[in-house]
């Protein structure tokens, strides 16, 4: 399948949304908020529905770099599409501060987004383990290389990113980001929500991972891992 790389400056965004509102925000975003934005110079690599959150609206932001994040930023929410549409957005919306800034974990490695036909049920995990350091996050990700990883895959796991904490200041203080935290998020996509399924049911019958695997991942985390399952919306370029 053709994949065009994406982004050295990624942000995930958690929103949490008012009762039964999701399907409005998403047709919204879809028509009016995903083309204007990337008109401006951003990337708008994905947005979904958090299947086990009914008013969770997941969206992934990338950009080339620091300065290119602050010029589209401006650009769009001082802009007439936005200003067209806020009203009715931000009546979707309880909480937009769940931000992580992040960037790949290999260097130039950007963030393979799908342009080939789209699966009838696709399915796009993201894994958000919390770390206390940088070094945190580097002996992380050793760990998860050398050890889980071969586990993981024999499973069945569909690797699609693996993305680190970016630390920068926030030069658009406007939209607040999770800054001081530190963590690792890796993303997987699957065609179909049974082959997930097959997945996490191999990966339970494995005694090594639940006997040594798991254990030893939890010394390296300040706590519990947030595990997402995402539906892509119609127009999301990542499914």
């Amino acid at each position: 399948m053709p994949t065009v790389a994406c982004c050295p400056v990624v942000e995930l965004r958690q929103y949490t949304l008012r009762p039964g509102q999701r399907e409005v925000l998403v047709e919204l975003f879809d028509r009016e908020l995903l083309a204007s934005q990337e008109a401006v110079g951003m990337r708008i690599v994905g947005q979904f529905r958090d299947l086990d959150r009914p008013d969770r609206f997941v969206w992934l932001r990338g950009f080339a770099d620091m300065d290119s994040r602050l010029a589209g930023l401006t650009a769009f929410y001082g802009g007439p599409v936005w200003k067209a549409h806020a009203a009715a957005a931000n009546a979707t919306m309880l909480d937009v501060d769940d931000v992580l800034l992040l960037r790949p974990v290999t260097p130039g490695g950007g963030f393979p987004v799908a342009a080939g036909p789209r699966s009838p049920d696709p399915l796009v995990t993201a894994t958000v383990y919390p770390l206390a350091t940088a070094d945190a996050e580097a002996e992380l990700l050793d760990f998860l290389h050398a050890r889980v990883d071969p586990v993981l895959l024999d499973a069945g796991r569909r690797p699609l990113a693996e993305l680190r904490t970016r630390t920068a200041v926030n030069t658009f203080p406007a939209l607040p980001i999770r800054e001081g935290e530190h963590a690792v998020v890796r993303l997987a996509r699957y065609a179909t929500a049974a082959l997930h399924a097959n997945y996490l049911h191999c990966l339970s019958q494995c005694r090594s991972w639940r006997d040594e695997l798991q254990p030893a991942l939890r010394h390296h985390l300040t706590g519990p891992p947030q595990r997402l399952r995402l539906q892509p919306t119609p127009r999301s370029h990542l499914h």
